[in-house]
């Protein structure tokens, strides 16, 4: 199968409240049917995958004061119009995301995307990795008793369809299980700042998309954010959108800067999974050698054990993970 995936790349300041969020939707999805529509004549757009923040930016707040202004419970009303754009050209969409309230979870927030397609959701994540000590929104990691799969793989019509946030792409381990799970596709739903963004000398945003899809043999649809630093200070967000293929080939890309932009590039599954099955060499998920890796199954990390999360909390965590690591 041959289709096209598009990386979408958003502008928006950031938001105060949740009554901003419509207006979010509303462009979101008039860029859905501009590049469906747009694109027809060449190139047959099945894929859409927009950036992290693209709803609600999970970031410099305390947990009441996100739930109060900014959370909304997932899916809702604004992921019914994502359902009825997918239902209506027969595409796939990864949300950005949403801060999420959940009444099983009191005092927490989650950053959390969906994946929709024709037939409706076919899964959440929430992230895994947030960016602390900023962040003080929860990791499903935080529930020992957590009741749902971290890291979803939807077998669809165009492919097994895996997703991470942002931070949880500098974590191998993240998305060597959402292969291990039987992703061909990994979207990345970010806003990935300078100077670790798009653009040298670091370009950690290339790096990380070029590296995850190579050493797993997956393709990644990475949409970041494109805001300017007056929207969501105190940084700034490079965008540079992308498409990589599994042995790391940037196929397109948009230029680093902030802005709306999109970005197409073909998804060849027959190829892929051609690929897979003749290579003996380089097949590093075959060739993993778990049981001398012993460091994975050794926590660091602890478990934010009370809630609601603050980022002196998050201080307190990553100190006594780098106290039992010996490294501090």
């Amino acid at each position: 199968m041959l289709f096209y995936a598009a990386a979408c790349q958003t502008c928006f300041p950031s938001p105060q409240t949740r009554d901003e969020i419509p207006d979010r939707v509303k462009r979101m999805s008039e860029m859905i049917e501009q590049t469906i529509v747009g694109y027809e004549p060449f190139f047959d757009v099945r894929l859409l995958v927009f950036p992290e923040f693209a709803h609600t930016p999970p970031i410099y707040e305390t947990v009441s004061a996100l739930r109060q202004k900014l959370a909304v419970p997932v899916p809702n009303e604004y992921t019914q119009r994502y359902e009825l754009l997918a239902r209506k050209y027969g595409c796939f969409i990864q949300t950005g995301t949403f801060l999420e309230a959940d009444p099983d979870f009191p005092d927490v927030v989650f950053n959390s995307t969906l994946l929709i397609g024709p037939s409706g959701i076919l899964a959440k994540y929430r992230k895994v990795n947030p960016w602390i000590p900023w962040e003080v929104h929860a990791s499903p990691h935080d529930f020992a008793d957590y009741p749902h799969d971290p890291f979803p793989v939807v077998d669809t019509e165009i492919g097994k369809i895996g997703v991470a946030i942002c931070y949880d792409w500098l974590f191998p381990e993240t998305i060597r299980q959402i292969a291990f799970n039987g992703a061909e596709i990994i979207n990345r739903v970010s806003a990935y700042m300078d100077p670790w963004g798009a653009t040298p000398p670091m370009d950690w945003w290339t790096l990380f998309n070029r590296a995850r899809a190579a050493e797993n043999t997956v393709y990644v649809v990475a949409a970041n954010q494109g805001a300017e630093f007056k929207g969501y200070p105190p940084f700034s967000w490079p965008g540079g959108s992308m498409v990589v293929d599994y042995d790391g080939r940037v196929l397109a890309a948009a230029d680093p800067g902030p802005g709306e932009k999109v970005v197409v590039a073909p998804i060849n599954l027959e190829t892929l999974r051609a690929e897979r099955q003749r290579r003996r060499g380089h097949d590093m998920r075959t060739h993993y050698r778990a049981e001398v890796h012993p460091y994975a199954a050794q926590p660091a990390m602890p478990r934010a054990d009370a809630h609601p999360i603050s980022i002196d909390a998050n201080n307190q965590r990553i100190q006594k993970a780098r106290e039992e690591r010996n490294d501090s």
